[in-house]
């Protein structure tokens, strides 16, 4: 395995720990509210337990949602059903059910998972660790699946295998564990066929208006450039060059200067061409890919960057294109207004999605309506169905999170 496939591996078996921790916290949730609907369903014999079941009904919607949240930042969105009727007729919706189903199903495999999942990694730091260790814990004693007794420094170096071969377990199981536990609930919650996506319709057709009115500045920007600049320096070589042919004749020195002046002229004019057309489509994606395009940001940023970039393959150009200015603009706004010291972008392709993390240190604050260059970016963002986080402190440090799908 190379030295970047080992990287990506322990990317993947720290993503998907960190996935199994955060499923073990809905697996509490769904044990404990899994015991309140028995105790509602036992006590409805009585008519008792009647009054709390549109509680329950809620309850039940509430954590599922909370788990139809978790799933989606880990992989493609989950979209919710309608709202629950009022009354005890929250109990006729069938999504109730398939969200009871998937209730049972994560208190119980679910739970297991997570705590098979976490039992791998302490396991193996206990073991790795047992050898600076072992002559604290009481004689004929050893930790975990050991079967002899520890007397000696060998006899704890051999169970530091056992911390290696955990090790390797939970490095090549943690994704499989995460996507076995997250299975159920993205076949149990997702909307059933016929479902109303109305509020998916909603924000497409917003987000396609983004992009639409981002397309419609773009247009106007370029517009702008040409008439303002290259139009401008076009006319002057024009006016130039007609001076030049008139002087030719009478004063061939005033000539030459004269078409000196027109040359420069066409230069600036050449150079402004090439700059709107970077702002386009930036060529440097198709000579260098995406890694390229941005270690040359990073390179010419005003602030000291680290650049983390891990990208399997190629992304389509538009994702492509979207990334680099996003990265470009963010790494604008590090350098004008946050007086950051140092500022660093990580880029992984995972479940699909394109994500990008662009951190600096500055003094934090940043405010999307305050016209510092995030509604723009968002913007671009949400016109690829694609999401942006903010999360900026007073007094820092800024965090800016971008995912782009970009399933093959």
């Amino acid at each position: 395995m190379t030295l970047d496939g080992l990287r990506r591996r322990t990317h993947a078996a720290v993503d998907a720990l960190e996935r199994l921790v955060g499923g073990l916290g809905t697996a509490v949730l769904a044990l404990a509210l899994l015991f309140w609907l028995f105790i509602v369903a036992v006590t409805s014999l009585a008519g008792v337990g009647l009054v709390f079941a549109p509680t329950a009904a809620r309850a039940v919607r509430a954590v599922a949602d909370r788990e139809r949240a978790r799933l989606s930042r880990w992989g493609p969105e989950i979209v919710g059903p309608e709202p629950l009727a009022p009354g005890l007729r929250a109990w006729s919706d069938p999504a109730v059910w398939r969200e009871v189903a998937w209730l049972v199903e994560h208190a119980t495999l679910g739970f297991v998972i997570s705590i098979l999942s976490l039992t791998i990694p302490l396991s193996a730091v206990q073991d790795l660790t047992y050898p600076f260790w072992w002559w604290l814990v009481p004689a004929n004693s050893a930790p975990g699946l050991v079967f002899w007794s520890v007397h000696t420094q060998l006899d704890a170096l051999a169970v530091g295998l056992y911390g290696v071969a955990w090790l390797a377990i939970g490095f090549f199981a943690g994704p499989w564990l995460a996507r076995a536990q997250a299975w159920p609930g993205r076949r149990l919650l997702a909307p059933p066929p016929g479902t109303d996506l109305s509020l998916r319709i909603v924000e497409l057709t917003a987000t396609r208006a983004a992009a639409l009115d981002a397309h419609a500045a773009e247009l106007r920007r370029i517009e702008r450039s040409l008439h303002d600049g290259a139009q401008n320096r076009l006319v002057a070589v024009s006016v130039l060059l007609g001076a030049a042919r008139r002087a030719v004749a009478r004063d061939p020195a005033m000539a030459v200067e004269v078409l000196e002046r027109a040359q420069g002229a066409a230069e600036q004019a050449l150079a402004e061409l090439r700059t709107v057309v970077r702002g386009i489509l930036p060529p440097v994606l198709d000579g260098r890919g995406l890694d390229g395009a941005l270690a040359g940001l990073a390179a010419d940023c005003g602030v000291p960057c680290r650049l983390d970039v891990e990208l399997p393959r190629r992304c389509a150009v538009s994702v492509e294109a979207t990334a680099y200015f996003v990265v470009a603009e963010a790494l604008t706004n590090i350098t004008k207004h946050s007086g950051a010291t140092a500022a660093g972008i990580t880029v992984r392709i995972e479940d699909q999605q394109l994500k990008i993390s662009i951190e600096d240190n500055g003094r934090g604050g940043a405010d999307e309506e305050a016209g510092s260059g995030i509604t723009g970016i968002r913007r671009r963002v949400e016109a690829y169905d694609g999401s942006l986080t903010l999360t900026s402190p007073a007094g820092g440090p800024t965090t800016l999170r971008v995912e782009l799908p970009c399933g093959s």
